[in-house]
């Protein structure tokens, strides 16, 4: 398991990204976060559902009740907390339910043997009615919880807008910070990055986006790779080779970003928060649940 490190930061380039959290037009305040490394922090004891832990672990003030079938969000939604169906494949990804989203776990660290195996896409999918829940459920409601955040490194600088909903900007901020920090810097992933904030459905689908909802960003679009545009066919990708730094990637999943170049439809440039899917993978380890076709 990666152990956190410290990283010291410049007074300047520190003061930069102090600045670098600036509110969009509209945005909602910031909430009051504090700042969590999702690969160290300590876990609740054994006993309880590992789904039911992750979800309340990863999201201040969420609860669920596996007893009940229920999640009610730090805002006061409720949705349906079902469990994982009997799908293989792209059905799995329509219409998925909450245990839908853990049915295959997340590998945390650079590890892409899982990926090898035909839709093993662990965090593709998505609930759509818990995503809505806790980051609005309109473009317009997005919008207004959005701010800037900046990566400031020697070389590059990229802005991404993602929301401040369930500490997303706070634990994105500290990612960048200590992206820009590492030796050698990552510049060239920041250079000609594929952006953040866009309510849009994913290419070929009907479902939305984890960019329609301010909590993904895509970095440089022709270092990354996607499946698509390989020419590759669904459930056939291939090989995907990776020239990301493993350090950077850890910096990600510290902060409790998944990746998406540890997907079998890999998208090498995409991470987008998802912490409970990091937590799960911690809390299952050894429990032989390996990726499923």
């Amino acid at each position: 398991m990666h152990q956190g490190r410290r990283w010291i930061v410049p007074a300047a380039r520190a003061l930069v990204l102090a600045l670098a959290l600036v509110p969009v037009a509209g945005a909602a305040a910031a909430q009051d976060c504090a700042l969590r490394d999702f690969l160290t922090m300590p876990l609740p004891g054994a006993g309880g559902d590992a789904v039911v832990v992750a979800l309340e672990a990863a999201y201040p003030g969420l609860r669920a009740d596996a007893g009940a079938g229920t999640i009610t969000t730090p805002q006061g939604a409720t949705v349906p907390l079902a469990p994982a169906r009997d799908l293989e494949g792209a059905a799995r990804l329509e219409g998925a339910t909450v245990g839908d989203m853990f049915a295959q776990t997340y590998p945390p660290g650079y590890d892409l043997t899982a990926r090898s195996v035909p839709w093993a896409d662990p965090g593709r999918a998505r609930n759509d009615a818990l995503f809505r829940a806790l980051y609005g459920d309109s473009a317009r409601a997005v919008r207004a919880a959005l701010v800037r955040v900046t990566y400031a490194g020697p070389g590059a600088q990229a802005a991404f807008d993602v929301t401040t909903r369930q500490c997303v900007a706070t634990q994105l901020r500290a990612a960048l910070e200590e992206a820009a920090a590492l030796s050698p810097p990552p510049d060239d992933w920041f250079r000609d990055t594929g952006g953040s904030f866009n309510w849009r459905v994913i290419a070929g689908t009907d479902r939305l986006s984890a960019h329609s909802f301010g909590a993904a960003i895509d970095l440089n679009t022709g270092l990354g790779g996607y499946w698509r545009w390989s020419g590759a066919t669904e459930g056939a990708a291939g090989p995907f080779q990776s020239t990301l730094p493993p350090a950077l990637l850890a910096v990600f999943e510290r902060r409790g970003f998944i990746w998406g170049g540890k997907w079998h439809h890999f998208d090498g440039m995409h991470f987008e928060y998802r912490p409970e899917l990091i937590l799960h993978a911690r809390l299952t380890a050894g429990a032989g649940a390996p990726p499923q076709p």
